[in-house]
């Protein structure tokens, strides 16, 4: 007996030797049931239709060697309710009876039906991660642009892409990054890597590498993972930006820009600064070429969406953009009147885009001026008494809005939506105005660019 777990059963049965119930007692754990109704029935007439067999051989063993072994049987109560049971019966004496003791199995099955569940999710769990490794193994492998996996401890390359391996030549797994950087650009690169990880983002910056040193624009972002953080690089060849002449003729070219009085910067597709001189780097206000490189344009610009859409749209339509007015805000936030004139690379989808930023504040300060002076002794004031205050501002005010819808429409080429875009309109805004002063757009359009 010291040997069996009957501590607390939750049923105990006594039997006779044919094991016919002869009474029951339950637990305070176990339901309130009428199991009075057992008692003068066989054992095997209270548990479900798979039970009896297993009833036998408990009974056949508690009578033939004392003790039987536990068995798991679903015990069905006077009000139809099944439980699943555990069960071992023992001889009590030669015609002492038999006495089974059961435990409720049903937490035990709770438990069972909980842990297959949990199974189940973290089953599933485990293919989505797979099918997420596996899209981002497909779009990292396919790629055409170089990409490099760089720890962030000891900047060695934990992956790198194909693409990555056969344009630099570097190892997947395992090689330090710094070594393949010329030594001047090696400081750099450093703080690149920590302004994005104290900002998230920071300007790319131009690198040599490879076997041929060619050159590299690198742009970094941070990611977090279980071995520590990490930089995912992306690498985009710079090659177009080199100038190609030979006995140091390039190296004279980039002398002679970055001494240019007017700014010059050179741009990708998408308005993005590869290039910038010095006066370039004066006239947003800013002491490094690190500060702008790998920023758009229209950062810069007074209306940063407008006005840098029209100039990429205009030099894919035409090749090239004349005088194009505009305003830009360094980083003290000074405004300054510029116009750019720009041309592209290619005609008509250029990789590479070159502009011209020209300073116009003084001239246009001079000229503003004049005109303000001319309707001061103008027939604007010759009226002056001669109408109300009231009718002489409004037709001040319609003659500056006819002045600014042309010059919108002469920008744009006579698009309405980009020039109602500059002007801070709805389209059918703009449309009403050209309405109000009859003016007709397609040859105010002609007129602008003929001039």
């Amino acid at each position: 007996m010291g040997a069996i777990n009957l501590a607390q059963p939750d049923i105990t049965l006594y039997l006779d030797m044919k094991g016919v119930v002869k009474d029951v007692s339950l637990s305070k754990a176990m339901p309130e049931e009428g199991v009075e109704a057992w008692c003068g029935r066989p054992w095997s007439e209270t548990v479900g239709d798979v039970g009896e067999e297993k009833i036998r051989r408990i009974l056949e063993d508690a009578r033939t060697i004392g003790v039987s072994a536990f068995r798991q049987i679903n015990q069905r109560f006077p009000s139809g309710l099944e439980m699943p049971m555990e069960f071992t019966a023992v001889r009590l004496g030669d015609q002492g009876g038999l006495v089974a003791v059961g435990k409720n199995l049903q937490a035990v099955a709770d438990l069972q039906t909980r842990l297959v569940t949990a199974q189940q999710a973290m089953e599933r769990d485990y293919w989505k991660l797979r099918e997420i490794e596996t899209r981002y193994r497909l779009l990292f492998d396919s790629s055409n642009d170089a990409v490099l996996l760089v720890r962030a401890s000891n900047l060695h390359i934990a992956e790198a892409n194909p693409a990555a391996i056969r344009a630099l030549g570097v190892s997947p797994v395992g090689q330090e990054l710094l070594a393949e950087l010329a030594p001047q650009e090696r400081e750099p690169f450093r703080e690149m890597l920590q302004r994005v990880r104290e900002e998230g983002k920071a300007p790319a910056v131009l690198v040599h590498l490879g076997k041929d040193r060619e050159p590299w624009l690198v742009k970094a972002s941070l990611m977090t993972s279980g071995p520590g953080p990490m930089f995912l690089l992306q690498l985009s060849s710079a090659d177009g930006l080199q100038s190609v002449g030979d006995h140091g003729s390039s190296a004279s070219l980039e002398d002679i820009v970055e001494r240019l009085p007017d700014a010059f910067v050179i741009l990708d597709n998408r308005g993005t600064v590869l290039q910038a001189n010095r006066a370039f780097l004066d006239l947003v206000q800013v002491a490094s070429h690190r500060s702008v490189i790998g920023e758009s344009l229209g950062r810069w610009l007074s209306r940063p969406g407008a006005d840098l859409t029209v100039l990429l749209a205009n030099i894919r339509k035409h090749g090239v953009v004349r005088l194009f007015s505009t305003t830009f805000h360094g980083a003290l936030d000074a405004p300054t009147e510029v116009e750019i004139s720009a041309t592209g690379d290619s005609y008509p989808e250029p990789r590479f885009i070159g502009a011209v930023v020209r300073d116009v504040s003084r001239r246009l300060r001079s000229t503003n001026r004049e005109r303000e002076a001319a309707p001061s002794n103008g027939s604007l004031t010759n009226e002056v008494g001669s109408r109300p205050l009231r009718d002489l501002v409004q037709d001040a005010v319609g003659l500056l809005e006819c002045h600014y819808i042309e010059a919108a429409l002469g920008l744009t080429n006579g698009n309405r939506t980009a020039a109602a875009e500059l002007l801070g309109l709805s389209r059918q805004g703009l449309y009403a105005k050209l309405n109000k002063y009859g003016l007709d757009a397609e040859g105010d359009t002609r007129a602008e660019t003929g001039r």
